[in-house]
């Protein structure tokens, strides 16, 4: 015969195994349910007697934590902003600060190509696509700008004297 403690703290029995299974099998007692056995010294789990060990599941395993494998692609990496992207966007930004542009305007349009191009063949990897339009469009500006300025001055440069030895 045993006795339990049921989750409200009260004393239930003495009951029979039988009834002691009916009491699992309702939800009413568990594994940690207290248990006093007729003729035990002290109150002990109902998992740990004997005649109820065959009653209730093994614990389940913890999953076992492999390494990550190496190489450049692991799943759940962040991505991480494009170099070339960034470099770009800084020439970028020179091409339009500095007096002519030249040469930042050529190495923003080539350092932001270059990272447009990465981060698309690799999206999974790169980010900073904004960085490098950006630095697209800063580049190209500036360089249109030397352009028009360029020719703006030759148009309103006095001719050379060597241009008028050319036409005698």
């Amino acid at each position: 015969m045993y006795k339990i403690i049921g989750a409200d703290g009260r004393i239930y029995g003495p009951a029979g195994a039988e009834q002691l299974r009916q009491w699992l099998a309702e939800g009413r007692a568990n594994a940690q349910t207290q248990t006093f056995a007729d003729g035990a010294a002290e109150w002990k789990p109902l998992a740990a007697l004997p005649e109820f060990a065959g009653q209730f599941a093994p614990p389940p395993t913890p999953p076992v934590i492999q390494p990550l494998p190496p190489g450049p692609v692991v799943a759940g990496q962040l991505p991480r902003t494009n170099s070339y992207a960034t470099a770009g966007l800084i020439f970028g930004i020179l091409s339009l600060t500095c007096c002519c542009g030249f040469p930042f305007n050529i190495l923003g349009l080539v350092f932001s190509l270059i990272g447009l191009s990465q981060i698309n063949r690799h999206p999974e990897l790169y980010e900073g696509r904004g960085l490098a339009i950006t630095g697209v469009i800063l580049s190209a500006a500036s360089l249109i700008l030397s352009f028009g300025l360029l020719l703006f001055d030759l148009a309103l440069r006095p001719p050379s004297i060597m241009w008028h030895f050319r036409r005698l």
